[in-house]
C-alpha cells in the first residue's frame, strides 16, 4: 500500500467515518475547468481522488460517464496530459491519486512506460476494470512496490474469487455494489451489506464501495459496513446542471459536506 492511500485510510479509522473517494473523468468537462474543479475536490474533503483515463469503449461505465468520456476525447485528452496534469496537481496537493483506465490504453501507452510515468507523476495506485487478478500477472510483477493495483470484486464472485481478488490487490479492495455498469441509482440493491460484510471478513485491505451510489443518504448506509465510499455518476451529473466553474464548485462544496456529514460510522 502507498504510503499516502494508507495514511488516508488511518486518518478516516481514527476519525470512526468511511473514506470519501470522489471520481471524475480526466478533462472533463474541459480541461481547464478540470483542473479547477480538481482544486476544489481536493480541498473539501476528498480524502482519495479517482480518475478516469478517457476511453472509447468503457464497457462498465453508464451513459454518464461514457458521454464524459467521449467529450473529454474530443478535447484530446490522453495518458500523457493526465501525467502532466498530476505532476502540476502533486506540487499543492498531497490527496491521494487513483486512475481508473481500461488495460488497452495502458498497454498501448506501454506497461513499464505507463508504470514509471505514474511513479514521476505521483500516481498512487491503479484500477483496471476489464483485468481480472488472473490474467494480470505481467502487470502485478511490473508494478509491485511501485503503484497500487485494486481489483474489483461483485455480488457475485465467490468467496474463493474474493480472497484472491484480495491477495493480489493492495491499497484498497474495490467493492462493486451491484451487477452491470455505472450510474445513479435511487435505492441500494438488496443485500448490499451483507455482501461487504462477507468481503470484510475475508480481507485485511480496507474495502471501498461504488457504482450507483449518488445521495448522502446512501453514503451514510455503506459508510456503516465499508471503509470508503466511491461516488461518480453523481458528481459528473451535478457539474453538468451548471454552466459557469463557480456554480459547478459551489455546488460541489456543498455535496461534500453533505456527504461528509454522512460518513460518520454509528457502530
Amino acid at each position: 500500500m502507498t504510503k499516502r492511500i494508507e495514511k488516508a485510510f488511518k486518518v478516516c479509522k481514527k476519525e470512526n467515518r468511511a473514506a470519501f473517494i470522489p471520481f471524475l473523468t480526466a478533462g472533463y468537462p474541459t480541461p481547464n475547468s478540470f483542473k479547477a474543479l480538481m482544486e476544489t475536490i481536493s480541498l473539501n474533503g476528498a480524502d482519495i481522488i479517482e480518475i478516469g483515463i478517457p476511453f472509447s469503449d468503457p464497457l462498465a461505465d453508464g451513459a454518464t460517464i461514457q458521454k464524459s468520456s467521449q467529450c473529454a476525447l474530443s478535447y484530446g485528452i490522453n495518458i500523457s496530459w493526465i501525467f502532466n496534469w498530476a505532476k502540476e496537481f502533486r506540487k499543492k496537493h498531497d490527496t491521494p491519486v487513483v486512475l481508473m483506465s481500461y488495460f488497452n490504453p495502458i498497454f498501448h501507452f506501454g506497461i513499464e512506460n505507463f508504470i514509471k510515468e505514474s511513479e514521476k507523476a505521483g500516481i498512487d495506485g491503479v484500477i483496471i476494470p476489464d483485468l481480472p487478478f488472473d490474467e494480470g500477472n505481467e502487470w502485478l510483477e511490473k508494478s509491485k512496490g511501485k503503484l497500487d493495483t485494486i481489483f474489483l470484486v461483485v455480488p457475485t464472485s465467490s468467496k474463493k474469487r474474493i480472497k484472491k481478488s484480495s491477495d493480489k490487490s493492495s491499497g484498497f479492495l474495490y467493492c462493486v455494489s451491484l451487477t452491470g455498469v455505472t450510474g445513479m441509482r435511487k435505492t441500494l440493491p438488496k443485500g448490499l451489506a451483507g455482501f461487504v460484510k462477507k468481503v470484510k471478513k475475508t480481507t485485511g485491505l480496507p474495502v471501498a464501495v461504488g457504482f450507483g451510489i449518488s445521495q448522502p443518504s446512501q453514503a451514510k448506509e455503506i459508510a456503516n459496513v465499508a471503509d470508503g465510499v466511491i461516488i461518480g455518476s453523481a458528481l459528473i451529473n451535478l457539474i453538468d446542471s451548471y454552466k459557469r466553474l463557480k456554480q459547478q464548485q459551489q455546488a460541489l462544496k456543498k455535496l461534500f459536506a453533505d456527504i461528509k456529514r454522512n460518513l460518520k460510522k454509528e457502530r
